[in-house]
């Protein structure tokens, strides 16, 4: 084996290690994408990822959904499947991605099933198209999941739960993730209100050792059993809060730590009076954060947030409106002691505009991380979603499940403005993709009136692609009212990363020669 052929191998697992489940190999000449001067970006070949266990609720009914899109110079063989935790096994290979998902009595549905034999719950067909499943009741299972090949560049899954009655009732939704050592997620609680749970999946085939740190008002928390949690291989593990610790406090902050093996986590933030929904983890702690996406109509705006250490901050407080940004009245600035959680009612801070939340640490030397619970409905008839800061659309990013009425896509360019394509993709059960390009101004938000497929049958996938400028953050929004109560969920949009750039093999053949 020549040193050409040592070094991009080298690069390529070196990735491998830094990104998980993700993975590339050598480019065939014909299919590298673009080259930037030493780099080949060529879409991503392997990746994997876990969806929590969407409900405990009889009364829930939840709908997986995944994707690909269409990536150019990407393989033209591959398998895209999502199997239950428990019943977990590797696809085979010669699998071609035909499986047929399967059908409920009258034909025209998909229906999740996952028997002891390893079916699959969710399988794609093809890039470009999404599939659906459905599951009703607390049986529906945490799903594990890997793609290669055409399909492992940009795949993105969804699960979407309604629970009409009970703790947590409402619309609940969260994307599908990677497993990582590492996660935070300001606006948790232990109030005898809420009713949160950590969820724990790991995919492999060894045990994972996890340890669960939660941060109050004063600091961090005694808890008792939150630390060596011990994770079964191929299993999901709901942790409940509330016995971790007999401290009762309205806002904490969950700090995951994985200390052998790997884990996706989410937490599921359930409440008597308000409904529920999930939390996804907050991007890692930075002095700049980003939480893109409030709702126009929100009635109450809580932002939680927490410094790791022991230095104290004063975070500069702005709201990205689609007139520029703007300093909330009395909010200018809000204290955050190191070590400590700490929470601050903005109100109605969108006030019937799109809007989204700027934090900045002074000269950024402060890493921060931060949620923001935001409740829609009057009085009596409220539901609650979380948004926690988010990471930048570098490339490319999909929402899933879309309906032609009920979503919002929220898109903000805090920094300078930027160009971004949006395309629908084909619905589930038919329709035709439609794309539109937009402008965003420097320093705004906008919810963009997003395109929907013609023909449109089913649900369908909005991708983001950043085309010029930025940086951008997006946010999309599913809503929809039941007896009077505005169910609505929001997931962030982070970066798909199904394109990485390659060192080229002359170039860093040339730097082991010298």
């Amino acid at each position: 084996m020549n040193r050409t052929t040592l070094s991009l191998i080298a690069g390529a697992t070196a990735l491998a290690a830094v990104t998980g489940f993700a993975a590339v190999s050598a480019p065939d000449p014909e299919a590298a994408g673009q080259r930037t001067g030493a780099a080949a970006t060529l879409p991503v070949e392997r990746t994997g990822l876990l969806c929590p266990r969407p409900s405990t609720s009889d009364l829930a009914e939840t709908t997986y959904t995944s994707f690909t899109p269409v990536t150019e110079g990407a393989d033209d063989k591959g398998t895209a499947v999502l199997r239950s935790a428990a019943q977990q096994s590797a696809p085979d290979e010669d699998a071609s991605g035909d499986e047929e998902t399967e059908k409920d009595e009258k034909g025209d549905k998909d229906t999740a099933k996952d028997d002891k034999g390893g079916k699959p719950v969710l399988q794609l067909k093809e890039p470009g198209k999404p599939v659906a499943a459905e599951a009703d009741g607390a049986d529906a299972p945490a799903l594990v999941g890997t793609a290669d090949g055409r399909f492992a560049s940009g795949w993105t899954a969804q699960q979407t739960t309604e629970v009409t009655a009970g703790t947590g009732r409402g619309l609940q939704g969260v994307a599908c993730s990677a497993a990582d050592t590492q996660f935070w997620f300001p606006g948790a609680s232990t109030a005898d209100s809420r009713t949160d749970y950590i969820h724990l999946t790991n995919p492999d085939d060894s045990a994972a050792v996890v340890d669960i740190e939660l941060y109050g008002k004063d600091g961090e928390l005694e808890t008792t059993v939150g630390e060596g949690i011990t994770v079964k291989p191929r299993s999901a593990e709901p942790v409940l809060l509330s016995t971790l610790t007999a401290e009762k406090q309205t806002d904490v902050t969950v700090h995951v730590v994985v200390r052998s093996g790997r884990v996706g986590a989410a937490v599921q933030a359930l409440d008597d009076e308000t409904g529920g929904d999930w939390l996804p983890a907050s991007a890692d702690p930075s002095g700049r954060l980003v939480l893109p996406g409030i709702p126009k109509d929100a009635k109450a705006v809580r932002l939680v947030a927490f410094t790791p250490g022991d230095a104290d901050v004063d975070l500069k407080v702005r709201l990205a409106a689609p007139s520029g940004l703007i300093t909330p009245a009395g909010n200018e600035t809000l204290h955050l002691k190191g070590g400590m959680t700490a929470a601050f009612d903005l109100g109605e801070l969108t006030r019937g505009e799109a809007g989204s939340l700027v934090l900045t640490a002074p000269d950024g030397s402060v890493p921060v991380v931060a949620a923001v619970r935001v409740l829609r409905g009057e009085e009596g008839k409220q539901e609650s979603a979380f948004i926690p800061a988010a990471r930048p659309v570098e490339t490319r990013a999909t929402a899933l499940d879309n309906t032609a009425k009920g979503t919002t896509l929220s898109v903000t360019a805090p920094e300078g403005g930027a160009e971004i394509e949006v395309t629908a993709s084909a619905g589930t059960k038919g329709g035709t993709p439609q794309t539109k390009t937009y402008s965003i101004k420097a320093g705004t938000t906008q919810d963009v009136e997003a395109p929907v497929p013609a023909g449109l049958k089913g649900s369908y996938a909005l991708t983001v692609e950043t085309r010029s400028g930025g940086p951008v953050y997006a946010s999309r929004t599913l809503a929809a009212t039941e007896g009077g109560v505005p169910y609505f969920t929001v997931q962030p949009l982070p970066d798909d990363r199904g394109v990485v750039a390659v060192p080229d093999a002359s170039e860093d053949l040339s730097v082991l020669q010298r």
